[in-house]
């Protein structure tokens, strides 16, 4: 089995015994769009949003795969509802992407219907960098980097603390009992950091 189909394999079991797990099904989603199972995929990716409507990344994602599936319509209307909810939240960069896309298809290329500038931004409110975070303008930052390292300041600089207590009091928790880690060893002290820089997306 290639490292590909064995990290499929990983995620597919954590998506399978926790259905309510956003980070299991969108993992697997990426992977899968990585190994070209479009329906499959679509499939995780659908799933993430109805746990998380808000991860505007997502809507990215599942359109590509339906217009790699040969889906133009589905990955049309998808693209115009991902691009309000990045709008809206002020992710810039699937907003920016999405609007794009629709453009490369032919479409009217949609209008952004937030002011030029947040109010929160306005107000030097910290602006969380992960996908799906769902704290928006609240978002506050880390009092201080949770290592001493370069990964604790890359943490300390674009996660905020909701986010950052999300992974500590629930989905590391989950990782580690799914995937049977054990952090005495070096090789799983490494999947237990890769897997928090997927969730955190610092991949």
């Amino acid at each position: 089995m290639s490292q590909l189909q064995d990290r499929i394999a990983q995620f597919r079991k954590m998506a399978n015994d926790d259905p309510d797990n956003e980070l299991g099904h969108y993992r697997l989603g990426q992977l899968l769009m990585e190994a070209r199972q479009f329906p499959e995929a679509i499939q995780s990716f659908r799933r993430t949003l109805e746990l998380s409507p808000r991860f505007s990344k997502v809507y990215q994602l599942l359109a590509q795969c339906l217009l790699d599936d040969q889906r133009r319509e589905e990955a049309v209307a998808v693209l115009k509802q991902g691009f309000d909810v990045a709008d809206e939240q002020g992710d810039h960069m699937p907003r920016e992407a999405m609007a794009r896309m629709l453009k490369e298809l032919g479409e009217p290329e949609p209008v952004s219907k937030k002011k030029a500038t947040d109010p929160a931004e306005g107000m030097g409110g910290f602006r969380c960098q992960r996908p799906g975070c769902w704290a928006g303008n609240r978002a506050r930052q880390l009092d201080k980097p949770p290592f001493n390292d370069e990964l604790g300041r890359r943490i300390y600089e674009s996660v905020c603390a909701e986010c950052w207590m999300d992974w500590l009091r629930n989905y590391s928790i989950k990782v580690i009992n799914e995937l049977r880690l054990d952090l005495s060893t070096e090789r799983g002290q490494e999947e237990y950091d890769r897997y928090m820089r997927e969730f955190l997306g610092l991949e």
